[in-house]
């Protein structure tokens, strides 16, 4: 999935108990932060398919 990434299904974006909130756990630079706050970051390089079922899939 390379292209538009939506955050909400990215590996990296995980709930954070001490902010209340989502946060992207990769170390953004400062534009690909502006980016990201602005709502603007459609390709993301660090975009990774949160794929809860892949282990069992390898199992099999």
């Amino acid at each position: 999935m390379k292209g538009k990434a939506n955050c909400d299904y990215c590996f990296n974006y995980n709930y954070d108990e001490d902010f209340n909130c989502y946060v992207c756990e990769m170390n953004l630079d400062e534009d690909e932060m502006a980016r990201f706050m602005s709502g603007h970051f459609d390709s993301c390089p660090y975009f990774q398919f949160n794929d809860e079922y892949k282990i069992v899939r390898k199992q099999n």
